[in-house]
């Protein structure tokens, strides 16, 4: 089965950036080679985004599971004849090819996309072409796994005295507004005595 999808992966090539290495004996690999744009960088755990080097993601074709199935929408007769329409799964939480931070924030950002099995299921009907519909749901993987390897910004020093500095001033202000209309509020009330 690996060897079947490398070789529809082949003519892909050339077009998507993608460079497919030949099975090697029990394990194969499709190897991916990602450009450097903004949402398909892959940095796992690196707070450096401004690097130009490519990042690759090794993704081990046994772990995935395709299908095919009938595409919907407008398309006549090749439509209701070819199965175009793509489904990529894998298991989440036995993908050890992921880092394990990286697969619990998968699992929190995608809840829907994971079915009761834990397998991450992403599909693809753009095109009416079987390879571009399965380039298209791997790109969705690494744009999945790219986005769940991002670490938060560390805030430094300067920014947390900027940001304790605001908060002081929000509540200074709050205080005064409040003091302006409990004056107002004192000088409408009238005194019986």
């Amino acid at each position: 089965m690996a060897t079947c999808i490398a070789r529809r992966f082949s003519s892909l090539c050339s077009s998507t950036c993608i460079t497919v290495t030949p099975p090697l004996g029990n394990r194969s690999y499709l190897q991916f080679r990602l450009t450097n744009s903004v949402s398909s960088r892959v940095c796992y755990g690196t707070q450096d985004s401004d690097s130009s080097q490519d990042t690759q993601v090794h993704i081990p074709v046994e772990r995935l599971t395709v299908s095919y199935s009938r595409s919907s929408g407008p398309g006549g007769q090749h439509v209701n004849k070819v199965s175009t329409k793509a489904e990529v799964r894998f298991h989440v939480n036995t993908a050890d090819w992921i880092p394990e931070d990286v697969r619990q924030k998968i699992v929190e950002k995608n809840k829907n996309r994971i079915n009761k099995a834990g397998e991450l299921l992403v599909t693809s009907e753009v095109t009416r072409s079987q390879q571009r519909n399965l380039s298209d749901c791997l790109q969705k993987i690494s744009a999945i796994i790219a986005e769940a390897s991002v670490r938060p910004h560390e805030p430094s020093a300067e920014d947390i005295a900027l940001r304790a500095a605001r908060i002081e001033k929000r509540n200074n202000q709050r205080l005064k507004q409040k003091k302006i209309f409990s004056a107002v509020k004192n000088s409408r009330r009238v005194d019986f005595d």
